[in-house]
């Protein structure tokens, strides 16, 4: 199953962009607007990592911080528009695992939210998906299939991979043309007909590699990766 992350931010664009980019690299992603929802969110989904902005409602970053290590070493990357040393200091006494200052690369947040798992023996359940025969590695852009015992690489193109992987975070839902435009194609190739080629292609692909059937259409919605059991 893929790391589960609560984002603890009041700001709603910032928590926006930050789950578009954490959720397009394989995180499930869960949302807090003030400390003590994230108190109560840590302690009901034992999550993964913890995105902690440090000025919250209701209870603060240090005071959510300082409440989860006492609680157990779930990771957490504090978040603040507060760049003093003094700041960066006492989130790292009290027990922060990363700092990261606004305004922030999303990209950057998500590499560090992956380097943080890796140091604490999580980096696999974010970077890698698994359905039936088929693994897709999100850090290196690589899907391959297990098929009569070889375990062959699928070439695919950027467009290929990225629908391919979000297609893989739910592989039982029926993913609409649109949807699919949104979440994976370059502004340029923004038509739902363009999905239909890119489909065809990732199809033909997954197929030649030992994968026969895996991506399928359902007529008048979409697309769905996994075969219906």
């Amino acid at each position: 199953m893929n790391a589960l992350a609560i984002i603890a931010e009041d700001d709603s664009e910032i928590v926006d962009i930050l789950d578009a980019y954490m959720t397009r690299e394989g995180f499930r992603t869960v949302r807090a607007a003030d400390g003590k929802t994230a108190i109560d969110l840590h302690l009901a989904l034992k999550p993964d990592l913890m995105l902690v902005d440090v000025t919250m409602p209701r209870l603060d970053g240090w005071e959510v911080l300082a409440e989860i290590r006492r609680r157990g070493d779930t990771p957490v990357i504090m978040i603040t528009a507060l760049d003093k040393d003094i700041d960066r200091l006492q989130g790292l006494r009290i027990g922060a695992d990363d700092y990261i200052v606004k305004p922030f690369n999303p990209i950057e947040v998500v590499a560090r939210a992956k380097a943080v798992l890796r140091r604490a023996g999580l980096g696999n359940a974010a970077g890698v998906l698994r359905v039936s025969r088929l693994t897709i590695d999100l850090d290196s852009y690589q899907a391959r299939v297990e098929a009569n015992g070889e375990n062959k690489a699928v070439p695919l193109t950027l467009t290929e991979f990225r629908l391919l992987a979000h297609m893989a975070r739910a592989p039982m839902k029926v993913f609409a043309r649109g949807e699919l435009v949104d979440a994976c194609l370059p502004g340029g190739d923004a038509l739902d007909r363009t999905v239909d080629s890119h489909v065809s292609n990732l199809r033909r692909k997954l197929e030649l590699a030992g994968a026969p059937g895996m991506l399928s259409g359902v007529r008048g919605v979409g697309y769905r990766l996994a075969a219906e059991q």
